[in-house]
């Protein structure tokens, strides 16, 4: 017999097979468990991503709003043309700008009883019976914030401050889809404007939630097809989350197509894994890999959303939370090493006019630009971050000394007074600094913060474009500042203790009086008479250059009025001249007064041409055009050219008291007085030598051809009464310079 050995082995295999099967489909359930595990798991965290755009999307737009608001509603202009209701100056600024420029599609501005005085739709002027399609969705808002101004303004004559940064804005449902509504207070910028509790008009912005925005969102979060509704989606495959508003009511839902990358991966690796154990080895092996790389997308997704979160979204460098956070640490390490910290205040000068001038494309540029070049000064340790505007901070730690701090301030300063090439456009802004050292360890960021403005709020008042370091005495200094601003707002206001002298100018061959310059002093009723140098950059900071310089017109309007004096000249700030209506307030005056406009002479300042302004042109084209003189105040010692002087129109030249106090010292001094009397007399113009203190120096002036002489061996400023009795002598030929007269 042969032995039947066949059907053991066949058992055998077939035992073996059954095994492999099991063991393989084991493998299969436990790779397709697994699997469907990690499918749900990725899908779910990349919705959950989604979720927190969407969610991060809608603050932007909430905190977007009312910043867009501010721009504009935070303003002297505001409040004055509000009250004055300048409808021209609202639409263009406050009204229909915002829906043009912003993309608000209707906006509102309410007078103190809630009522509409100006309205646009679409970025148009439209008539402000559109609020009452609504009025029931702003009211409340309204009443809220009317509430709360009343409650935070209440006992004050002044609400600006204790009103500013106050808002209601909430979500709404809206003309069938949903919209955010804002609000928040027209308030002055300055001390300039007071606004009485209760007065304040209110700006409202209504933003639809519509196709553009809804885009805005989707581009920036890569989020696909992201629509809104009224109902949650009911589409397969969408997602929705609920849009609530303040009350906790449902306004809609956001409804989008969510990404799930694990699910298109196990679509794309199907085909293969039903081939056998050996392509699911393999596609489980591709799994693993795809799944390692779709993490690694969402983690770079979160330290995206994690950067925007801390860092400027212009510049790139740290934002105000971040840099708050980054002192606070170098705080806590010197407290536990020792050491110095340095905090640095950057503000860049003249940035307004770059905006203004060449606009905000050009100005964001500016300000990327300015902070690249800020960081290239610093070291891996340092910190630099945009704390808003044109306003950067800079942590250094633990410098050398404080000659190392200066070196740094040196740097920055150079780097930032460096030419800026703003996409065809050049411009030069410089820089002020304002710095602190701090080793004590008992210190706070908020002291820090607060000491290094008051530095930067030094170097700024010390002419810009320099730095300072803090000292103890800054806090007395600039309380000491801010107790003459309010003096000096008090004198305007009551008309005390301001008073004008003046300095009288003769023809240098004749010797004959020929008019004077009105110069401005102040007797402070505890300091004595203050200088114009002592209370005049207090008044251009804060607002009081106007009123200022419009009473030093009227005042020596009135005088040369009621004498014989042929013309007086007064000095106006550059800072005036970004008034579109200088020209017309100052022939108003004129006009008031009774003094024709022949017998005035406006001195301007070198800087004030160098502006290149379209605004400046038009302001002296006018005042010229209606027989006003223009003198160019201290010729030499800026850089004006010949060009300027052509385009501007100037009547006069001014030589300044640095040149003739060195006459007759040297060559190049004579040259360069005698070149500037050729210069004016070849453009028809009159020169008047300023600071004449010597018998040679007016010899001199005289033989070069200079046309008039001004100084102290002449005549001192004189008050009213004492420079009519100039004139009384002058006019009966009993006075002429050079035979005596030397008040």
């Amino acid at each position: 017999m042969v032995p039947r050995a066949g059907p053991s082995k066949r058992s055998l295999s077939t035992q073996i097979t059954y095994l492999a099967i099991a063991a393989a489909t084991a493998l299969l359930a436990v790779v397709v468990m697994l699997a469907s595990w990690a499918v749900m798991r990725i899908d779910e965290r990349a919705l959950e991503r989604e979720n927190r755009f969407v969610q991060v999307g809608l603050e932007e737009v909430f905190e977007r709003l009312p910043k867009e608001q501010d721009s504009s509603a935070i303003w002297d202009e505001a409040v004055l043309s509000s009250r004055a209701n300048d409808g021209a100056w609202l639409d263009e600024n406050l009204v229909e700008w915002m829906g043009a420029y912003y993309d608000h599609d209707q906006v509102f501005l309410l007078d103190p009883r809630n009522e509409p005085v100006r309205a646009a739709k679409d970025g148009s002027n439209v008539d402000p019976t559109i609020y009452e399609e609504v009025r029931d969705l702003v009211q409340p808002l309204v009443a809220r914030l009317r509430a709360a101004m009343q409650a935070a303004s209440a006992g004050m004559e002044d609400s600006t401050e204790a009103i500013t940064g106050l808002g209601e804005i909430d979500a709404v449902a809206f003309d069938g889809g949903a919209a955010i509504i804002s609000i928040r207070p027209v308030v002055p910028s300055s001390a300039a404007v007071t606004q009485e509790p209760g007065t304040e008009f209110l700006h409202v912005s209504l933003l639809r939630l519509n196709e553009p925005v809804i885009r805005q969102i989707s581009q920036k979060f890569s989020l696909q097809a992201l629509g809104f509704s009224l109902t949650p989606t009911e589409t397969p495959g969408y997602a929705s989350q609920p849009l609530f508003n303040t009350s906790g009511r449902i306004v809609g839902f956001f409804n989008w197509l969510p990404d799930r990358p694990a699910l298109e991966l196990v679509s794309q690796t199907a085909p293969v894994v039903v081939l056998g154990i050996l392509a699911g080895l393999i596609a489980l092996a591709l799994l693993l890999l795809r799944l390692r790389r779709t993490s690694s997308k969402l983690e770079v997704s979160e330290a995206h959303a994690q950067f925007l979160a801390f860092h400027d979204p212009l510049t790139g460098v740290p934002n105000r939370a971040l840099f708050e956070d980054r002192l606070e640490r170098a705080l806590a390490t010197m407290r536990r090493t020792g050491g110095k910290i340095a905090l640095h205040y950057i503000d860049l000068d003249r940035f307004k006019h770059v905006n203004d001038t060449l606009g905000h494309p050009a100005g964001d540029e500016l300000i990327r630009q300015a902070a690249t070049r800020l960081s290239e000064m610093l070291r891996e340790a340092d910190t630099i971050a945009r704390l808003g505007g044109d306003e950067f901070a800079i942590i250094q730690v633990d410098p050398a000394d404080h000659l190392g701090v200066e070196a740094q301030c040196e740097r920055l300063l150079r780097a930032i007074d460096e030419q800026f090439d703003l996409g065809g456009d050049v411009a030069r802004v410089g820089a002020s600094i304002g710095v602190v050292i701090a080793d004590d360890p008992s210190v706070t960021p908020r002291d820090m913060m607060r000491q290094a403005d008051i530095a930067l709020y030094e170097a700024k008042a010390a002419g810009r474009g320099r730095y300072r370091l803090f000292a103890g005495e800054m806090d007395e200094t600039v309380r000491g500042r801010r107790a003459l601003e309010r003096e000096l707002r008090a004198a305007l206001r009551e008309g005390t203790g301001l008073q004008l002298v003046y300095q009288p100018i003769y023809g240098a061959m004749s010797g004959a009086l020929l008019g004077a310059e009105a110069l401005v002093r102040w007797e402070h009723k505890e300091l004595g008479l203050l200088a114009p140098d002592q209370f005049i950059s207090i008044a251009e900071e804060r607002g009081l250059i106007e009123p200022l310089g419009l009473w030093v017109l009227r005042t020596a309007c009135r005088f040369a009025v009621t004498s014989n004096i042929p013309w007086i000249a007064v000095n106006v700030s550059p800072m005036q001249f970004s008034d579109e209506n200088l020209a017309a307030r100052v022939l108003d005056v004129v006009a008031q007064s009774g003094l024709p406009p022949r017998r005035l002479e406006i001195e301007i300042t070198e800087g004030l041409l160098l502006q290149n302004s379209p605004v400046v042109q038009e302001t002296l084209r006018k005042l010229r055009a209606a027989g006003v003189r223009i003198a160019l105040d201290d010729f030499g010692t800026g850089y004006s050219s010949i060009s300027y002087l052509r385009t501007y129109g100037v009547d006069k030249l001014k030589i300044d008291r640095s040149f003739v106090e060195q006459l007759g010292q040297g060559k190049d001094i004579d040259s360069i007085v005698k070149s500037i009397i050729d210069l004016a007399r070849s453009m028809r113009m009159q020169v008047t030598a300023e600071g004449v203190e010597t018998v040679a120096q007016q010899q001199l002036l005289v033989g070069m051809g200079c046309n008039q002489l001004q100084g102290f061996l002449l005549s001192r400023p004189l008050p009213e009464a004492d420079l009519a009795t100039q004139l009384s002598l002058d006019a009966h030929g009993q006075l002429r310079i050079g035979a005596g007269n030397q008040n």
